[in-house]
């Protein structure tokens, strides 16, 4: 199979939020990723091998500094409804790197949260490194977009906790936490802004325990890790080891 150089411009162009969006299209690439999109449901437009094009068209079309064997299109799916509160979720106020976002949704999917919001200044879901980070994750998991401060209120409505982690919080490791409730987590630099804090009910922190100098805080993907395990190791028991 010979690629065309508009072929090739089309796909290297996926690389750039703006094209995808304007043409409804992302890349996977890897023997994994594409194996496992392949068996997600989402619509695989175009699957390309190192064997089937050569050794130099898999060097244009890849992005990553190794090319590998197998890269594929995919469209990007629409949007599914938000669904009413419930449940134990993840809501992202501006997480802006795309090595955090991918690794929040593989720990989503491991301590089984029901559901991921994602601001409208969050990282896009499908952007590459976001769906290298997440390893799969992706195709199974993907954050909803969302008013974060309207949500919050939906969830107090429905008489369910909104915790925000601050510095100042309660002690996760000696506040009762509940098995259901939105856990939001905050961009990078700046944390949770002001018009989501307004919508907090609890706050919570993750403990220092050097008394010396130490870190000022944690990554934002470390501490979405520490966080939600201790809400699940309260409230549910492991269902597998790892």
């Amino acid at each position: 199979m010979e690629l065309s150089q508009a072929k090739i411009k089309q796909i290297r162009s996926l690389r750039e939020k703006k094209f995808r969006d304007a043409l409804g299209l992302f890349c996977v690439e890897g023997r994994k990723m594409v194996d496992e999109v392949l068996a997600s449901g989402l619509d695989v437009v175009e699957v390309y091998t190192r064997e089937e094009i050569g050794e130099k068209a898999m060097e244009r079309i890849s992005s990553l500094d190794s090319p590998s064997p197998v890269l594929a299109v995919v469209r990007i799916p629409a949007q599914e409804a938000l669904p009413a509160p419930g449940g134990l979720c993840l809501a992202l106020d501006a997480v802006r790197d795309p090595g955090n976002m991918g690794t929040i949704l593989r720990l989503a999917d491991w301590f089984g949260i029901d559901t991921v919001y994602a601001s409208e200044d969050c990282v896009e879901a499908f952007n590459p490194k976001v769906i290298q980070s997440s390893m799969g994750t992706i195709f199974r998991h993907r954050p909803l977009t969302a008013d974060i401060p309207a949500l919050c209120r939906d969830f107090t409505s429905a008489g369910l906790g909104v915790f925000g982690t601050f510095l100042d919080g309660e002690n996760i490791y000696t506040s009762p936490l509940p098995s259901c409730g939105l856990i939001v987590m905050g961009n990078e630099a700046h944390g949770i802004s002001l018009a989501v804090e307004q919508a907090i009910t609890r706050r919570i922190t993750i403990p220092c325990f050097n008394p010396g100098p130490s870190a000022e805080s944690l990554n934002v993907a470390v501490a979405t890790a520490v966080v939600v395990s201790e809400f699940r190791r309260q409230t549910e028991p492991p269902l597998r080891k790892f």
